[in-house]
């Protein structure tokens, strides 16, 4: 599996200078009870959250994603193993910078 089922591409285009790159904007939503698996991006992911809300990691007490945070996935560093809890919808814009030739999100077993 390549991709989320949650994200929702709104642009794409080559990065100028680096033909074997590629810059993904997309919108993120996960409702109340979904999950986002483990997973790597091949390259850098910029992400910006639009609503936020609270959100479980394994293992974890709950704790909330605040709307107005931005922050960053480096390349190849595991991330975004939670659940949304509560009743919002956690909403995030994000940005990825990675390799064309490679899926954009590799789940982690």
């Amino acid at each position: 599996m390549g991709d989320s089922p949650n994200r929702k591409e709104q642009k794409r285009t080559d990065l100028t200078g680096a033909p074997n790159m590629e810059v993904i904007a997309s919108i993120v939503e996960l409702k109340p009870g979904e999950s986002s698996e483990l997973h790597v991006h091949h390259g850098v992911e910029a992400f910006h959250v639009l609503q936020g809300a609270m959100v479980e990691a394994p293992g974890q007490a709950p704790s909330m994603l605040p709307t107005g945070l931005t922050s960053m996935n480096l390349r190849d560093v595991k991330h975004g193993a939670f659940k949304v809890v509560g009743d919002t919808p956690l909403k995030l814009l994000t940005v990825h910078i990675v390799d064309k030739d490679k899926p954009l999100y590799d789940f982690v077993k």
